[in-house]
């Protein structure tokens, strides 16, 4: 079972992990300072705005992504990764499925 954590994998996991951490600290801080977190994600000049737009349309193509590659390889509930970024980041989100991916993608090798 453990074969399937390939290098690529677990490089995966660490970037999700890393998405994590570094995400949830920054919410937690504007919670702290009670900021207005969408207010400051639209209104603090257009740098904020343009990296917003940014990722947001790469969260849209990813989460599209996920849908299509999930079904593709058989991958079951693929939408909690969908619905688990709006909870916690898709920063961490997205890279966890790729190492999940990464897994299928490796045990479906070994099968053969």
């Amino acid at each position: 079972m453990t074969r399937n954590w390939t290098p690529l994998a677990i490089a995966y996991l660490v970037l999700a992990i890393a998405g994590l951490i570094g995400t949830w600290f920054f919410n937690a801080l504007a919670i702290i300072q009670l900021r207005d977190f969408i207010g400051d994600l639209v209104s603090s000049g257009p740098a904020v705005s343009s990296i917003t737009v940014d990722l947001l349309v790469v969260a849209i193509a990813g989460s599209v992504f996920i849908v299509a590659e999930a079904r593709r390889l058989g991958m079951r509930r693929a939408w909690l990764y969908i619905v688990l970024s709006g909870v916690t980041a898709f920063a961490f989100t997205f890279p966890l499925f790729l190492a999940m991916r990464q897994r299928r993608l490796t045990a479906r090798v070994l099968e053969a």
